[in-house]
C-alpha cells in the first residue's frame, strides 16, 4: 500500500487529490496549516507552517520518521498579488520558501526511501501563472522557478526510479481563486467566459492529473509540465 505525502492536503485541490488516493486503498499523509476536514483510518495529518524554514524542518523530520513515503505532492501555495508598484521583495522570499525551499527539505527527508525501494513519484502543482499574469510578481516568478527545480530532479532521479513532474492549472474554483474574485460573482462568469473550454476548472480536473503522474504506469514520465487549464495556457488570462 503506497503512502503519498501532500502539502495541503486538508482542502481544495490536495484534499481532492487526497480523497482519489484514498478511494484506491492507498495511504495519505497531509501537511497544511490545518488538519483534514475528512476522517478516514489511511488518512494521517499534521501542521506545519511551511513559509517556515524551521517548522517545516521539524515537520520533515518527524513525517520521515513516522511514514513510509513513497509519493510527495506538492500543492501548498499562496498568491500574495500585487502590482509591480506595489510589490514588495519579501513576498518573494516568502513564496520562494513556500514553493521551492519547502518541497525540496520535505524531499530531501524521504528521498533515501525512495532509492532503497527504487521506485517514487514527485508531483508539483505549478500554475498557468508561471507564463506571466499582471499582479503576480513574486507568484509567477517562484511557480516558474519549480519548474526548472522539477527538471533538474527529474534528471537527478531518473535512474533511481523516482519520476517528477509538474502539473500547471489555469483558474481552478478553491479558496485561493475565491480569495482574489468574488463567489459566483460577475468577474468569475467573465474569467470563465475567457476559458477555451468556457469553464473554470475544478479540483477534481487537477487532482485526476496528480493521480495519473502517481501511478505504476507513468513510469516513463518524467520532468514533464502539464497545463491542465482549459486552453488558458494557449493566449492571456487575466484575473
Amino acid at each position: 500500500m503506497k503512502t503519498t505525502l501532500i502539502t495541503g492536503g486538508n482542502s481544495g485541490i490536495g484534499a481532492a487529490i487526497a480523497g482519489l488516493l484514498l478511494s484506491r486503498g492507498e495511504k495519505v499523509v497531509s501537511l497544511g496549516l490545518e488538519l483534514p476536514r475528512a476522517k478516514h483510518e489511511n488518512l494521517f495529518g499534521y501542521t506545519a507552517d511551511l513559509t517556515d524554514s524551521a517548522s517545516t524542518g521539524q515537520v520533515a523530520a518527524k513525517i520521515a520518521a513516522t511514514h513510509q513515503i513513497d509519493a510527495l505532492v506538492h500543492n501548498a501555495g499562496m498568491i500574495l498579488p500585487n502590482l509591480l508598484s506595489d510589490a514588495v521583495p519579501e513576498d518573494i522570499l516568502t513564496l520562494a520558501q513556500l514553493h521551492l525551499a519547502a518541497p525540496m527539505v520535505l524531499t530531501q527527508a524521504v528521498l533515501s526511501g525512495m532509492e532503497e525501494r527504487g521506485w517514487g513519484r514527485i508531483v508539483f502543482i505549478s500554475s498557468r501563472a508561471s507564463m506571466g499574469m499582471p499582479t503576480r510578481s513574486a507568484y509567477s516568478a517562484t511557480k516558474a522557478g519549480v519548474h526548472g527545480m522539477a527538471r533538474t530532479w527529474a534528471l537527478e532521479l531518473a535512474s533511481r526510479g523516482i519520476t517528477v513532474n509538474v502539473i500547471a492549472p489555469g483558474p481552478v474554483l478553491t479558496e485561493n481563486f475565491w480569495g482574489i474574485v468574488p463567489k459566483d460573482g460577475a468577474l468569475q462568469e467573465k474569467i470563465a467566459s475567457g476559458v477555451p473550454v468556457k469553464r473554470i476548472g475544478t479540483a477534481d480536473d487537477i487532482a485526476n492529473a496528480a493521480v495519473f503522474f502517481l501511478d505504476d504506469k507513468a513510469g516513463f514520465i518524467t520532468g514533464q509540465v502539464l497545463f491542465v487549464c482549459g486552453g488558458t495556457s494557449l493566449g492571456g488570462q487575466s484575473i
